[in-house]
This record gives structure tokens, C-alpha cells and sequence, in this order.
């Protein structure tokens, strides 16, 4: 069963995986565009691979955590000094991207519409 958690900013997403338990379920991390007042992102790609994304992890019978996270807007996105992009831990190209909590797999843009991309993200490798 995936546990979902949501966070806001890179000042979260900081605080969060500092405290992520390296004995614990793995934890896989989808970072998107923050949300415009309809409840869409603001990002085309978003809009697209969040219900795929929603309900693959939905169906998901093992135990994740799920880390949801909100980049922020869209010109908060764009500058090439935003931390998402420049810090070492994630270091973003584009959303959304699923990464792997330290790992190497990750999924960026449309691959994260694909379900097998999805299925072999999340499958166990131990």
C-alpha cells in the first residue's frame, strides 16, 4: 500500500528527505507544477501524467512512499537558479520527473504517461 505525502516548495522538499528512513519503504518522488485555481497545474505535461501516475500508485500492491511535490509557479520553474534544477539531490531538467529516492532510476516528461515505464520504476530491486 503506497503512503502518500504532500509537500510545497524546495524548503519541504528539504526538510522531508532529510527524515526519510533509509531502512524504510522506498520512496519514489513525482515533482510537478504547483496547482492553478481549477485545481490543473499550470504545466501542460503535469496535467497530463498525473492520472496516469495517480492511478498506477493507486493499484500499487506494495508498500512506497508516494512524495508529491509542488515546484512551484511557473516563473519560479523557468529561472534557470531554481533549486529543483541546481540542487545535486534532484537536479531537474524538466516536469514532471519521478525519481527514485537515492537512486539513479527516474522518469522525466512523457515517460511518466507510459504504465510499463511506471511498473519498471516501481518493481523491487533487491
Amino acid at each position: 500500500m503506497a503512503t502518500t505525502v504532500a509537500l510545497k516548495g524546495f524548503e519541504e522538499f528539504c526538510k522531508y528527505v532529510d527524515s526519510i528512513d533509509p531502512k524504510g519503504p522506498p520512496a519514489l518522488i513525482y515533482f510537478s507544477g504547483s496547482k492553478l485555481p481549477d485545481g490543473n497545474s499550470w504545466c501542460p505535461d503535469c496535467v497530463e501524467a498525473e492520472p496516469i501516475v495517480k492511478a498506477f500508485i493507486g493499484e500499487l500492491q506494495k508498500d512506497i512512499i508516494f512524495v508529491y511535490v509542488d515546484v512551484g509557479d511557473r516563473d519560479y520553474w523557468k529561472d534557470k537558479a531554481c533549486p529543483f534544477r541546481t540542487d545535486a539531490r534532484c537536479k531537474l531538467m524538466v516536469i514532471p520527473t519521478i525519481i527514485k529516492w537515492k537512486g539513479v532510476q527516474r522518469l522525466e516528461g512523457s515517460q511518466c504517461t507510459k504504465r510499463e515505464l511506471l511498473q519498471m520504476l516501481f518493481e523491487d530491486d533487491d
